[in-house]
């Protein structure tokens, strides 16, 4: 609506320059020297039939009136001009006169007519003048054929202005084609504006034989004989309304007696109309999507299980059932609003029941989650080929309130057969297809066995994991950070394994997915915060006449958007008695750029604790600079995979002296992951990095080694240079090349 008032608005805005520009040229022309008595009388009549003297076409909101033949008569007589003001003002005051009598007319309306009515005469007056010259030499000639085609000439110049102006104004109005419209109403228009130029040429003809005054008593005598007859006829019409109400209510007195008497029999009707009327309303309710009203999951339950029972009486029997889901439906529903994501879920709906064939059936689960069945299947093929014409038709884009919206699918295709007991099994093993097409970003993913145990061991581990917690089954392994300047101990990093009581160790990256996916991240991630803020506070019981020890813990993503996780840093810090800025957490650029305003918000809570903020694995991410220095953090963590390859890379070497310039400028410190080499510690050095971990030093290690460790923490000098003081004074050292 608010994007066709824009429109329409505009549209109004082009034509009022020109009609403004009509008038004026009107104004200017000097044709008011023409002004007679005789141009007064017909201005007067003119106004008068427009106003009054008015025939409704049947079926059509057009009016036939007298007045459109007496402005073309007075563009023939007295010039373009005084036609152009006097069709502004009768077409003016007829639109008024419309709004008087109640009839709904808007003041944008009314000022549309005004315009087109003086652009319209404009247009024809000028055309006639370019072809035929002044109108007054052709009326002295007396030609007949040069009078008729002058005629023709200002009608069919009114019609072609009047209508395509008004057909472009309702076509924006009633959003349809402005060919379809215009041709509505073409051939009305047209017999309207050629009867005018017919009646304004035997206006004409009776003006040379009769006086224009005799001619306008002989109108107003018959607009008069009008107006009271029809006033008669009204008066006539209610009279017999009134008659037939008052015959019709003493009918209904007449009948009220047997209405009475079958009453009840209807009432009874009526109830079991309702009883049967409400079950059909259950029934399709229970079995169809209220909103698309596709078959919901329990129509499609049933319709597989008549299949699968099918399958067992004949083996020939083939059907293959696709189950399909939305991508970045919840991305579109938060930013777009339900609305639209209601309208996408229709269209999606109608593009599928599209595609399927009669004996298939599309259905809608819940969300944004369909299932299609194929039947008849010939070959395992065509259930592939259909999934991969359903991904691209619904990846193509859909228009919604004026915006294109994009979307996909990913497919899982279990095919029907005998062995399957149950309907759910099949629906199962088609969900897991699915999920594993999501993981894998497939279109499409054909079921097999393997997935299934896939989905059996994950869903074991899922629960393992929920008892691993109670259990505190997580041990962490301790991984050496060193002072890069004096090859010292300065903290650790606390990196969990899970001791699975049948398995053993099980590695990160098979249990952290399944706990971020499933929310045991969290109260996994609190049970290691305790632990390792507990074990750092004994080790510098151990080591107190030394630098106190830090400990690096990671967060994740998930964790980092919890609402109570300040509440929950602060009771680490009080329980375990560890002081805040020996506590570092350990964030993914992912994590603090996915929403980087509340990430800041959350950022600054964090620092009023106390404890310190590092950027894991930075330069892996899509850090922006414009947030980076914003966020309250104090230390970056160069990812290994960049570090490792200083020595053969010249690209990594340079994002390494990149990164640490970035931190320096920043006013951070830098971490440097993955040292393997001497020559790599020597470099980061120069480079001027403060921190650096790695198989160098020592990998991760369990707490009865990490106590040993202790025992000397300055093991590692003898991997310093002779000139390491000079090299760390020396201000300009790290504009060297790392291949040097």
């Amino acid at each position: 609506m608010e994007n066709k008032d824009k429109l329409i608005n505009l549209y109004m805005a082009i034509l009022a320059p020109l009609a403004l520009f009509a008038i004026g040229w009107a104004l200017v022309s000097g044709s008011f020297v023409r002004v007679d008595s005789g141009f007064l009388t017909i201005s007067a009549l003119t106004i008068f039939c427009g106003c009054f003297l008015r025939i409704q076409l049947p079926r059509i909101n057009i009016h036939l009136t007298i007045s459109d033949a007496l402005i073309i008569l007075v563009m023939v007589i007295y010039g373009g001009p005084l036609a152009l003001l006097l069709a502004t003002a009768e077409t003016t005051a007829a639109s008024l006169n419309l709004y008087r009598q109640g009839i709904t007319i808007k003041p944008r309306t009314i000022l549309f007519n005004a315009m087109v009515a003086a652009i319209s005469v404009f247009v024809a007056s000028n055309v006639v003048s370019f072809i035929f010259g002044p109108t007054d030499l052709i009326l002295e000639r007396h030609d007949f054929t040069s009078f008729v085609w002058l005629l023709a000439v200002m009608s069919i110049m009114l019609f072609a202005v009047n209508s395509v102006a008004v057909a472009i104004f309702s076509a924006i109005k009633s959003e349809k084609s402005f060919v379809k419209v215009w041709v509505q109403n073409c051939v009305d228009t047209v017999v309207m504006y050629l009867s005018g130029a017919l009646m304004a040429g035997v206006l004409l003809k009776a003006l040379e034989q009769v006086n224009i005054y005799l001619i306008t008593a002989i109108v107003g005598f018959f607009g008069v004989m009008y107006l009271t007859f029809r006033h008669f006829v009204n008066d006539v019409r209610r009279s017999n309304e009134f008659a037939k109400k008052s015959e019709r209510e003493r009918a209904e007195q007449a009948e009220s007696h047997i209405k009475e008497l079958e009453h009840y029999v209807e009432e009874l009707e009526r109830s079991s109309e309702a009883l049967q009327e409400s079950h059909e309303k259950f029934r399709h309710a229970a079995y169809h999507d209220a909103l698309t009203g596709l078959p919901n999951r329990n129509f499609f339950l049933d319709r597989l299980k008549v299949l699968l029972q099918q399958s067992r009486e004949n083996s020939e029997v083939n059907f293959a059932v696709l189950l399909l889901d939305l991508n970045r439906f919840k991305t579109i529903n938060d930013s777009l609003g339900h609305s639209i994501g209601d309208r996408l879920i229709k269209n999606v709906a109608k593009r599928l029941t599209n595609m399927v064939r009669e004996d298939d059936m599309v259905g809608r689960f819940s969300g944004d989650k369909f299932g299609i069945i194929l039947t008849d299947l010939l070959m395992r093929d065509e259930a592939t080929a259909f999934a991969d014409r359903l991904a691209k038709r619904v990846a193509e884009p859909y228009t919604l309130d004026g915006r294109q919206v994009f979307t996909n699918v990913k497919i899982g295709i279990a095919f029907g057969n005998s062995k399957y007991a149950e309907a759910e099994d099949i629906l199962r093993d088609a969900d897991i297809a699915m999920y594993h097409a999501k993981d894998h970003n497939e279109n499409h993913v054909i079921f097999d066995q393997k997935m299934h145990v896939r989905a059996v061991t994950r869903l074991q581990l899922e629960t393992d994991l929920r008892f691993a917690i109670e259990r505190r089954e997580f041990e962490l392994y301790y991984q050496p950070i060193i002072g890069l300047d004096t090859a010292t101990l300065i903290g650790f990093e606390a990196l969990v394994r899970w001791n699975h009581p049948q398995r053993g160790l099980v590695p990160p990256n098979e249990f952290i997915p399944i706990s971020e996916s499933t929310g045991l991240i969290i109260p996994m991630t609190i049970q290691i915060l305790h632990s390792a803020c507990e074990q750092i506070v004994k080790w510098q019981g151990l080591a107190a006449d030394g630098q106190p020890l830090s400990v690096a813990v990671n967060l994740s993503g998930k964790h980092f958007a919890h609402p109570n996780l300040v509440e929950q840093i602060r009771d680490v810090i009080e329980e375990s008695g560890i002081s805040p800025h020996c506590l570092k957490l350990e964030l993914t650029e992912s994590a603090v750029m996915e929403n980087a305003e509340t990430a800041i918000l959350m950022l600054k809570q964090i620092k009023e604790t106390g404890v310190q903020i590092s950027i894991d694995d930075f330069g892996t991410g899509y850090s922006s600079l414009s947030y980076l220095h914003r966020f309250p953090i104090d230390l970056l963590k160069v990812d290994r995979s960049f570090v490792s390859a200083m020595e053969d890379n010249t690209e990594n070497g340079e994002i390494v002296r990149t990164v640490i310039a970035l931190a320096k400028a920043l006013n951070l410190k830098v971490v440097a992951e993955g040292i393997e080499s001497i020559h790599q510690f020597h470099q980061l050095r120069i480079l001027g990095c403060e921190y650096g971990q790695g198989y160098l030093f020592s990998k991760p290690l369990k707490v009865e080694d990490v106590e040993r460790l202790l025992q000397d923490r300055s093991r590692w000098q003898n991997i310093l240079p002779p000139t390491a003081g000079v090299i760390a004074r020396n201000p300009n050292i790290s504009h060297l090349r790392l291949t040097q």
